[in-house]
């Protein structure tokens, strides 16, 4: 019986006489190093292409750079993260990095370990996507290599904050359900304890803002929050909740698309047409709220934006920059059929 050998891997050495340059002349490509002249970058990288070379990540992270970025992401079913990573994506194209995804999990302690994995590996930097862990935890993490945290409000020295204008967000929904004549408005918020006390937390300034945009408008008394997690299922719980308030709220606004979806499978299961019985708004505007079928008035943050900016102040941190940078976007509210006034004598 006879056994196939595993093919050679391709190494440096291979590049450079392929080329007809020396290893230093490539480690200078590879590296992306001053001084190399243009001719000189196009002649080792055709070798690269020609030869199939791959660096080694073993070998790159004893240089101090394994080009990797990580990202840490709360978990994998919400419709709004691959708009982030698309961004990212995009700004990363024509570099050497490549993303590392891992999912947070259920709680913190499930995330710090996926944090943990990261730094382990020796990413050269870390996008972290709505973390539960406390700030001291993610100022540890930013003091051992560069952080962009993404969707908190909170201000740090050590790392750089990219996050949505929520209080706008959420007074244009309000606002928006007011303005159709409703006065029943209930929201689906997040729920306590899913995550660490930190400050700047997205989900509290919507719940507040919510709040707040209520009592300027006299309607203190008709305020009705349920709290669950930004999930399918907790915007299903948390409607099955509101729909069992008496009287029922004729408008929900849900702090997340995914919560939202949640909330319709409810309000269809209870047998209410949407928007003639009860109106639903969300918060994200993913691609599943455009589908006709769906049509759900949702808050705009643009995480294609936000993607690609967390990309770029990576980058300038790997290179070196170490003041902090704190990017927020202008959202914009899309209203869709899932909205309209509320039904006569309500």
């Amino acid at each position: 019986m006879t056994t196939r050998e595993r093919p050679r891997r391709v190494t440096i050495a291979d590049v450079a006489r392929h080329a007809g340059v020396s290893t230093t002349a490539v480690s200078k490509v590879l590296r992306s190093a001053y001084g190399v002249s243009p001719a000189m970058r196009e002649r080792v990288k055709a070798a690269i292409d020609e030869l199939g070379y791959r660096p080694h990540a073993a070998a790159r992270a004893m240089r101090g750079r394994t080009f990797t970025i990580g990202v840490l992401l709360p978990d994998l079913r919400n419709p709004f993260f691959p708009d982030i990573l698309d961004g990212l994506s995009e700004q990363l194209a024509g570099t050497d990095y490549q993303v590392i995804m891992v999912q947070g999990g259920p709680d913190t302690k499930a995330e710090t370990r996926a944090i943990d994995a990261l730094v382990d590996r020796q990413v050269d930097g870390i996008l972290m996507i709505a973390p539960r862990v406390r700030r001291v935890r993610l100022e540890e993490v930013a003091a051992q290599m560069p952080t962009v945290v993404l969707g908190l409000h909170g201000k740090s020295a050590v790392y750089d904050v990219v996050h949505d204008d929520d209080e706008l967000g959420a007074e244009l929904v309000v606002r928006h359900l007011i303005g159709l004549g409703h006065r029943r408005i209930a929201h689906v918020g997040y729920t306590p304890g899913l995550r660490e006390r930190t400050s700047g937390v997205l989900d509290e300034i919507r719940a507040a803002t919510y709040e707040r945009v209520m009592r300027e408008h006299g309607l203190e008394s008709e305020i009705a929050v349920a709290t669950a997690a930004y999930t399918e299922e907790g915007g299903y719980q948390g409607a099955r909740e509101l729909l069992e308030r008496a009287p029922r709220p004729t408008a929900i606004f849900a702090g997340a698309d995914l919560a939202a979806f949640g909330a319709l499978r409810a309000l269809h299961e209870a047998g209410l047409s949407v928007p003639e019985d009860l109106s639903l708004a969300g918060y994200d505007n993913t691609r599943l709220a455009a589908l006709s079928n769906i049509s759900l008035t949702s808050v705009d943050q643009d995480g294609a934006v936000m993607g690609r900016t967390a990309g770029r102040l990576l980058l300038e941190r790997i290179e070196g920059r170490t003041s902090s940078v704190r990017f927020s976007v202008t959202p914009t509210l899309v209203p869709r059929r899932s909205t309209g006034p509320p039904p006569p004598g309500a």
